[in-house]
């Protein structure tokens, strides 16, 4: 018999005790497929200054611009009964009475590094019982009792290390631990499931790119035995994880033709095999069976030869090219021709460009990146971003956050004065503006450039802008606001009118040109930005102190009556 555990956060229909103990049944969780999970998953618990805006509906329309997905098959079609198994809950998986339980371990199955407050609940004798399993390793799981949980059984698992390099290889291995799980939920004659994310920060393992790999392994596993399962329960408990699985379960488990449809664009292009696991062409053999062939035997026996010459003329003929058929053993495409195709046509496209290299341009060249491949470039500089100390590039204060302007948007302040080419690692500093944006282009946000004294500073060039719009993406291209540009100069303009022109009409469109300070306050408020001095006293030479007085103490800025 087991206790009421602890809850972290307020359960949604539980019924807690006088002590705070509460457990909550399957049937007081809304089903994917309810109408009430349709419309929204608005929970008691849920961080009230954390909004459902911050990340973009997966359902929403089209933005323009982007292709149809009129006449394509979708490749996670409308299932219902799948989707009746289907819940998402914000909570700890063990708080929840079902059959199992997953907890995210080490490979010593070590209390410390289980899902937090696992073990607390589950009282001592789950651990004395870890200890004779002998360890588990990478991407496989191994069973245990429930003992003081609401659960029969606890299956641990564990969540493979992310490294940019071996992606794939972390990608196949957190999908073999969520389809581990399913099948000794099987084997054990159990039929629902809690499964919280599998992951750990230690482990740098993206978020979202982990949610993608979760929810299709568990819909291709359905597919195969959804009469062997009843539930399988989604548990999140943070804002960000929550958010991220409303998101993307309409994708991989659509309710209507609708969610269906959108899906189809929305979906990554890899979306893994009949498991979910990603394929690698490089190890893809496809091998025709051998033709079974009637060949006529030869009228007269061949002559008699020596010996050493039998293998020469055996080399020589052509008798056993009739048994052969040329696609026996071979690749589709051999995966070193398609690169070298690959790189001819990138040199190709490059070569096209070659003015702009001599105007000073940079390197514009090479095709344009498709949505998956943008989102795999992203996803790896955010992972090897996240894994690094950056600080040295924080404290020059080249980029770095503001307040919200006057529509509310959040905003990021760019100094270009600050941007000292000579001094500075470039690597480096795309590491550090992608870990700054990542929180903003989740929404609508804005961009403050400050250009003040900047024109006697070396910029990049727009090939280096073209590759950083590129690794952000096209949320950021979408979510992008406008760009306040402060003192610009004909240089400046003329190099954005270039970037229209070669590298992206749609964001650098956006850019907004403001001569003076008391015009940017009118889309940003003074109190909602970090401005240096030097840009007060390069606006008092540029416009000779016009409608503007600068306390030289406080820095406060008066407006002349």
């Amino acid at each position: 018999m087991y206790q009421r555990v602890p809850t972290a956060v307020t359960t949604r229909g539980g019924s807690p005790t006088d002590n705070g103990y509460s457990v909550v049944t399957l049937d007081q969780v809304p089903r994917w497929s309810d109408a009430e999970s349709r419309s929204s998953f608005s929970y008691d618990n849920e961080d009230p200054s954390f909004t459902n805006s911050y990340f973009p509906d997966p359902l929403t329309a089209h933005p323009e611009g982007e292709s149809s997905s009129y006449g394509m098959v979708s490749r996670f079609p409308v299932d219902h009964e799948i989707n009746s198994k289907i819940y998402l809950w914000r909570g700890h998986p063990w708080n929840l009475e079902v059959d199992a339980v997953v907890n995210s371990t080490n490979e010593n199955l070590d209390e410390a590094h289980s899902s937090p407050g696992l073990h607390a609940a589950a009282g001592p004798g789950l651990a004395e019982e870890c200890m004779t399993l002998g360890g588990c390793r990478t991407g496989m799981a191994k069973v245990t009792n429930g003992y003081d949980l609401p659960v029969r059984r606890i299956i641990h698992t564990v969540g493979p290390k992310y490294a940019v390099k071996y992606h794939t290889a972390a990608e196949n291995a957190l999908s073999h631990c969520y389809r581990s799980c399913l099948e000794l939920l099987i084997e054990n004659g159990l039929q629902s499931i809690a499964m919280g994310c599998i992951y750990t920060e230690s482990k740098n393992y993206p978020r979202e790119p982990a949610a993608h790999v979760a929810i299709r392994t568990v819909r291709r596993f359905l597919e195969k035995q959804k009469d062997k399962i009843t539930a399988v329960v989604f548990c999140t408990t943070t804002s960000t994880d929550t958010e991220i699985y409303k998101r993307l379960l309409p994708l991989y488990f659509p309710r209507d033709k609708h969610e269906e449809e959108v899906a189809i664009s929305k979906l990554p292009a890899d979306v893994g095999d009949e498991n979910g696991e990603t394929i690698i062409d490089e190890r893809k053999i496809r091998i025709k069976p051998l033709p079974k062939k009637n060949i006529p035997r030869p009228s007269q026996p061949p002559a008699e030869l020596p010996v050493i010459d039998v293998g020469l003329v055996r080399r020589n003929s052509s008798y056993l090219d009739s048994y052969l058929d040329p696609a026996f053993m071979s690749l589709i495409k051999d995966p070193d021709q398609r690169r070298k195709e690959q790189w001819e046509k990138s040199a190709q496209a490059q070569s096209g460009w070659n003015c702009a290299k001599m105007l000073g341009f940079g390197n514009l060249g090479g095709p344009p990146l498709s949505a998956a491949e943008e989102y795999s470039l992203h996803s790896r500089y955010l992972a090897k971003a996240n894994s690094l100390n950056l600080s040295e590039i924080a404290e020059m204060k080249i980029v770095y956050r503001g307040g919200v302007d006057s529509e509310g948007h959040p905003v990021m302040v760019v100094v270009g004065a600050h941007f000292l080419l000579r001094c500075l690692d470039l690597e480096r500093f795309v590491l550090h503006v992608i870990k700054e944006f990542e929180p903003l282009i989740q929404k609508p946000y804005t961009i403050v450039y400050f250009h003040s004294a900047a024109s006697l500073q070396l910029q990049p060039d727009m090939g280096w802008m073209r590759r950083l719009q590129q690794i952000l993406g096209r949320k950021h291209q979408r979510n992008l606001h406008a760009i306040y540009v402060l003192h610009p100069n004909f240089h400046l303009k003329t190099t954005i009118f270039a970037l229209q022109v070669f590298v992206d009409n749609v964001t650098w469109k956006k850019v907004v040109y403001v001569d003076r300070l008391l015009q940017l306050f009118r889309y940003v408020p003074r109190e909602q930005l970090t401005i240096p001095d030097f840009v007060f006293q390069h606006d008092l030479e540029v416009n000779g102190g016009k409608g503007l007085i600068v306390d030289p103490r406080t820095k406060y800025v008066y407006h002349r009556p």
